[in-house]
């Protein structure tokens, strides 16, 4: 039944559902003045998150599927944190200063590619427009093969309070085919530099279904991340898509694992994390039991955002950043993706809003629907869909693609709440899916579902 159901589910292409509508539907017809008019709508003392991305890197991994440009030299990286500064002064006077600051995400790209001064200014200027209380959360994206002793104390000292690593994989063989080699030695050095500066916080990523990744070597990497103690694990399966991310033509596909081995390696982590400790969080994401993340899995508080699963629910969150992606309670904005471009835009003193999207009731309706089934594995639709003013019945009862999930033992439903079947969460984003009015206009650019 199992293997039916990863052959079925596996291959499709589906969102990870990290924002509902997800960013193919964005369009232009939500521009720089629109997303003015919305942070000028911003009530006073609302909270939000800010996110900012910081597209560089020293090195290409062929497995990304970011957007990253590859420098060896400071000044690229220098003129574009000129361009975020330029912006959040832009931003925060269209909001008129109003926004309390719950969470702060480093996102790349490499964030710490910065100097540690530069870092340290950012944030800076970051407390000096909007309110930060001592509860603000501040997260960084770390790359720990070029992690240095003083970005890591500077990282301390400007109140960093989680630091997510990169890891993927420790085979050897693995990291050559991807064009990352990385010591678990590297690792553990920016382990105890992050520690030893005072962060409370650190996070590891790992990625199952790379080319030559093997069961035995997911748990080899496993086991050797275990020894560090991170606090969290996300752990992601590979999206391979050549034709949106030219550089992963570079990996050989006929050494990628098909959508059974995938699913075997992504059930042998969550095994040996277990094992260790660890609670399975939603899909892809592992804590242990005191971490917020798992409190707030079992509080039935957890919410998903463009950085994954999350505590953070505040419904504003503003992106700065070539390519960066925004909320407001009115809905969706990405900025200019290109570098060279997103600096013009600002430097004009222009908003970089390249497109978005609009929210109807419907859009907020089926969101909170998603979410609590990407979180929770089940979700009361008819209370949810009361509560927006909407009737129940056609989603759960007037959907064929929830009748074949049924049919086919995913999920069970009684009175109007869908439950996903413990055995089959791994194919949760297809019961998502069912609930995604646009998913057949978007399919072809999303990763496989298993």
């Amino acid at each position: 039944m199992q293997k039916a159901l990863i052959e079925k589910y596996g291959e499709a292409r589906l969102p990870r559902y990290t924002s509902y509508p997800t960013a193919p539907g964005f369009s232009a017809a939500v521009g720089a003045g629109t997303y003015g008019d919305w942070l000028s709508g911003i009530g006073p003392r609302t909270e939000a998150s800010l996110y900012l991305h910081i597209p560089f890197c020293r090195s290409m991994c062929w497995y990304c599927g970011c957007h990253t440009t590859i420098t060896q030299r400071d000044e690229p990286v220098l003129d574009y944190v000129d361009m975020l500064r330029r912006e959040i002064g832009l931003v925060s006077e269209k909001a008129g200063n109003r926004l309390n600051i719950r969470h702060v995400h480093f996102g790349g790209g490499t964030p710490t590619i910065m100097q540690p001064e530069e870092f340290r200014d950012l944030l800076g200027l970051l407390r000096a427009r909007f309110t930060f209380t001592v509860g603000t959360e501040i997260a960084v994206e770390i790359d720990p093969r070029t992690l240095a002793p003083e970005m890591a104390a500077v990282l301390g000292e400007a109140g960093v309070t989680r630091a997510s690593l990169g890891v993927q994989s420790f085979d050897p063989v693995v990291q050559k085919a991807i064009n990352r080699i990385q010591s678990e030695r590297q690792t553990l050095d920016a382990v105890e530099r992050l520690r030893g500066a005072g962060l409370q916080g650190i996070n590891f990523d790992l990625i199952y279904g790379l080319p030559h990744q093997t069961v035995a070597s997911c748990i080899e990497t496993a086991k050797a991340a275990v020894r560090m103690r991170p606090d969290r694990f996300a752990v992601f399966g590979y999206a391979h898509i050549p034709s949106f991310k030219k550089h992963q033509r570079l990996i050989d596909e006929s050494a990628l694992p098909d959508a059974a081995m995938r699913a075997r390696q992504a059930e042998a982590i969550a095994e040996t994390l277990g094992a260790a400790g660890y609670v399975r969080i939603g899909l892809d994401h592992y804590a242990l039991p005191a971490d917020g993340l798992a409190v707030a899995a079992r509080r039935g508080r957890l919410h998903r955002n463009f950085q994954g699963y999350t505590t953070d629910g505040c419904t504003t969150l503003i992106g700065f950043g070539a390519s960066a992606i925004g909320r407001t309670p009115d809905g969706y904005i990405q900025n200019e993706v290109p570098p060279g471009l997103y600096a013009r835009r600002i430097s004009s003193g222009k908003l970089a809003t390249a497109k978005g999207y609009r929210l109807t009731a419907e859009d907020r309706m089926r969101a909170e629907i998603i979410e609590r089934l990407m979180c929770d594995f089940r979700v009361d639709v008819t209370t949810i869909a009361a509560r927006h003013g909407f009737d129940a019945v056609p989603l759960v009862d007037g959907s064929a693609r929830l009748a074949t999930l049924k049919d086919d033992g995913v999920i069970d439903i009684r009175g109007g709440t869908v439950t996903v079947r413990q055995d089959h969460r791994f194919v949760v984003r297809a019961v998502a899916a069912a609930f995604d009015a646009y998913i057949d206009r978007t399919a072809r650019t999303h990763s496989k579902a298993a």
